[in-house]
């Protein structure tokens, strides 16, 4: 579970029914609603989370100069 800032309650809680979506410029966010109060809270997530590493690496190819 994630935790974000309640705007409304002035706290740092969990986010409860939390989803996970992507933002018009890529990036991931949750959101979900507080426990206590019921708000809507939004919590925009790192770069490392809106980037997926590559598991498999293209091979590169040797640049060697043309022999003559």
């Amino acid at each position: 579970m994630s935790e974000g800032y309640c705007v409304k309650c002035k706290a740092k809680k969990p986010i409860a029914d939390g989803v996970e979506e992507t933002m018009k410029n890529g990036r991931k966010a949750i959101k979900g609603k507080c426990p206590t109060c019921g708000t809507v809270m939004f919590k925009i997530l790192g770069k490392a989370a809106a980037t997926p590493t590559p598991t498999a690496a293209t091979p590169e190819t040797p640049t060697t100069p043309p022999q003559l």
